[in-house]
């Protein structure tokens, strides 16, 4: 059984690094699920026990949060955010900086790849009226999501689980967050804004001077439905921020408030649920749960820790962390190394190390492959090599500003 175990457990994590695998037309989402499926099949895990190896309270999470922003979605806030902020008299340099902390702001609460799969087209076609290069602005988005995810548990995937997982205080979580989080963001505006000084205007090579498509162009404002989204999520962070009601029971009932609608019908919200990334984190949860019973994760750890390097500890933690994220992606690292999580700033360091590392390469977050794809599909060349020359400066000086930050407080 162990044999097996670790077989399905090996290919499952090599389809998460090569993002699928060969001769087979899978995606991540697809491999975890056959390797869930092969567990049970084989009788490696039952039912019973497959079923038990769910976290539910993430699960719940998710699927509310997601409900809640196609709730935003659906009532053309993101496009109207945008637009409002594009028209407003900025120089160049000051529209990037407010950019970056409005979508941060928003990242926070409404998930990091709901904002910018709303803003992107939006944003590519207000900066073309004002003359501008969308490329900065377009790098802006996906750096500010990433980074402004971070900011609470319930910003991006992996932080609803590592919340839920290690039972976090809300609030202390963000006060936790809150300095890496604004030191990143300052640096992320000074990386763009110090790369694109001088060349703000004009046509990007490679790009038409007109939308290539418009079929992502999102709904128009719709004042009521964008106002009963935002009252249900200013009412749960008040009730996370202040009250002992679990997370997920709350933010269940607000996603079943916002599903009782007479004008938006359910299958449109439903719609626009990410049902894959939900199947994703089942798979990975029965996977890593049958791993776990072999006992060869713990003796890897402790074989790690003979030879000077303990997981459990915040520097290594941070490093694996980093490490990890870019080579499976950050919700299996954060699975794999959530049993290690045992220092008081464990959780704090596992939530800011795997989303801020998301921006070192363009497969390396979801925000950014949606973004490159709004750009393409708008006509705006966005490759790895654009990204790459603010991704990598960003990620680099926002891990060490964290990790500057969580050295002071560990000596604090």
């Amino acid at each position: 059984m162990t044999v097996t175990v670790v077989i399905v457990f090996g290919l499952v994590y090599l389809g998460m690094i090569l993002g699928g695998l060969p001769f087979v037309q899978l995606d991540r989402t697809g491999i975890a699920l056959l390797g869930a499926i092969a567990l049970v099949g084989f009788g490696v895990v039952t039912p019973e026990a497959a079923v038990q190896s769910l976290h539910l309270p993430t699960l719940m999470l998710l699927f509310a949060f997601m409900v809640l922003s196609a709730q935003l979605r659906l009532g053309g806030f993101y496009g109207w955010v945008t637009r409002r902020l594009a028209a407003l008299p900025l120089p160049p340099a000051g529209l990037l900086g407010l950019l970056i902390c409005v979508v941060a702001a928003l990242a926070a609460v409404f998930s990091n790849d709901i904002v910018c799969l709303a803003m992107a087209p939006v944003l590519i076609d207000a900066c073309r009226q004002r003359g501008l290069d969308p490329i900065p602005y377009l790098l802006a988005l996906a750096c500010a999501a990433n980074i402004g995810s971070a900011a609470t548990l319930i910003g991006n995937p992996q932080n609803m689980l590592i919340g839920a997982s290690l039972r976090l205080s809300f609030g202390g979580y963000v006060l936790e967050a809150a300095g890496p989080v604004a030191l990143g963001l300052l640096a992320t505006w000074g990386i763009i804004a110090w790369q694109t000084r001088g060349r703000w205007e004009g046509v990007v090579p490679g790009s038409s001077s007109v939308s290539a498509r418009q079929d992502d162009d999102p709904p128009p404002f719709d004042r009521w439905q964008t106002c009963k989204g935002l009252t249900v999520a200013v009412v749960l962070l008040i009730v996370f921020l202040f009250t002992s009601w679990p997370r997920e029971a709350a933010a269940l009932v607000g996603a079943g408030i916002l599903l009782t609608s007479r004008r938006l019908h359910s299958h449109r919200m439903l719609g626009l649920v990410d049902w894959p990334l939900l199947v994703l984190f089942v798979g990975l949860f029965v996977v890593n749960h049958a791993f776990q019973h072999t006992g060869l994760a713990s003796a890897a750890v402790a074989g790690l820790a003979a030879v000077g390097v303990p997981l459990d500890q915040p520097g290594p933690l941070f490093a694996a962390t980093v490490l990890l994220s870019n080579l499976v992606s950050n919700v299996p690292a954060v699975m794999l190394l959530l049993p290690v999580a045992t220092h008081p700033l464990a959780g704090p360091i596992l939530a800011l190390a795997s989303t801020l590392a998301g921006n070192l390469l363009l497969v390396g977050s979801i925000a950014n492959l949606i973004v490159a794809d709004a750009a393409v599909r708008r006509g705006v060349r966005f490759d790895w090599r654009t990204h790459g020359r603010v991704g990598i400066p960003v990620t680099l000086a926002t891990l060490a500003l964290c990790a500057g930050v969580m050295s002071w407080r560990l000596a604090a």
